[in-house]
């Protein structure tokens, strides 16, 4: 969206907003965030201080209605969401509780830390929460086209229009035992962008936002989303334990059969972070190449050591892994290096 066009739209914004609440038309409205889609959240202070966040998404661009939806439902559940206190659909703005500004991966550190033991342990909690509670009607149903497209993100953005390279030999076999192992999974709700920087601490209480997306899919997609995400990158060892005590949970309510062992769900999660790795390196690629984003490229090394990880346990997956090492590594790394980026050895 041009400046001009920004501009209009934060002006329409504030007069739905003022009117709305009575206030004068030079009411104090700030920007609060954006994200990596086309929305933008401003915070507005109404009388005595208090506040709201206000949701733009241009609806040519985004469709709020899902998360008007999800966010109605999930609250109804008694899940920590946002209350929704005004909607304007057709001109893409949404009137939301204010969660203030402490995103959890403010809270981290050291990844290995107590806080961000502590803090983990307690996202995960919240994820057992959310499969326990959290309707799936009306729901995508996270099926075989959406994983399908989404990996075929990786080869489309990441190899061809940024590294100009093929895909190996191998990756029709991977690409299909991946979607395959993530539908044999039983289901549940799933936000499907479950790391720190969507979850708000208020309260002394984590809030989901950006849930937006949620789909009916597969148990594991969201806790190796917190564990294989944007800002830790933990040991086999602290991996493992945490997936361990998910799948016991799991077990105790119901959302896992007892006959899936730790070895099974194991090589579940870690294929399922498998696909949610080679997806955000392409969705990564996209948001450089084609909406001009900065600072995305910086972090495809990370994704690219999670994607190792998940797959270099298991032998089936040798011969990408090879390739990896072989290929994709070294392209990768001088792409970043004419680029001015540290290399993905990192």
């Amino acid at each position: 969206m041009s400046n001009a066009g920004e501009t209009d739209r934060l002006d329409t914004l504030r007069e739905w907003a003022t009117a709305r609440h009575r206030l004068p038309s030079d009411a104090r409205l700030e920007l609060a965030a954006g994200d990596a889609s086309f929305r933008r959240y401003f915070r507005l202070w109404l009388e005595g201080g208090r506040t709201r966040i206000l949701m733009d998404a241009p609806p040519e661009k985004e469709n709020s209605q899902p998360f008007v939806a999800i966010a109605e439902a999930w609250r109804n559940a008694g899940l920590p969401v946002p209350a929704i206190h005004a909607t304007h659909l057709p001109g893409g703005f949404i009137e939301l509780e204010d969660l203030g500004d402490a995103p959890l991966h403010l809270f981290l550190g050291e990844c290995e830390s107590a806080a961000s033991l502590s803090w983990h342990d307690r996202a995960l909690d919240l994820i057992t929460t959310l499969q326990n509670r959290a309707p799936c009607t009306g729901l995508p149903v996270y099926d075989s086209s959406l994983l399908a497209r989404e990996l075929d993100l990786f080869p489309d953005w990441c190899l061809e229009k940024l590294l100009d390279i093929a895909p190996p030999a191998c990756w029709p076999v991977l690409h299909q035992r991946l979607i395959d192992l993530a539908l044999g999974q039983p289901m549940a709700a799933v936000h499907r962008d479950f790391d720190a920087m969507n979850l708000m601490l208020h309260d002394d209480r984590l809030w989901l936002i950006d849930f937006q997306d949620a789909v009916h899919g597969p148990i594991t997609y969201d806790p190796v989303s917190l564990l294989r995400g944007r800002y830790c990158r933990f040991s086999r060892e602290r991996y493992t334990a945490w997936l361990e005590a998910f799948r016991r949970q799991a077990i105790v309510d119901g959302r896992l059969r007892a006959s899936v062992d730790s070895d099974s769900f194991l090589h579940l999660a870690d294929t399922m972070a498998a696909q949610r790795c080679l997806k955000v390196l392409g969705i990564f690629c996209r948001l450089t190449l084609r909406d001009d984003k900065a600072g995305y490229l910086a972090r495809l090394p990370h994704f690219l050591n999670h994607l190792r990880d998940s797959l270099t346990p298991w032998s089936e997956f040798d011969e990408f892994v090879d390739w990896l090492d072989d290929v994709f590594t070294p392209s990768l790394e001088r792409k970043l290096t004419t680029r001015g980026i540290s290399g993905a050895g990192a």
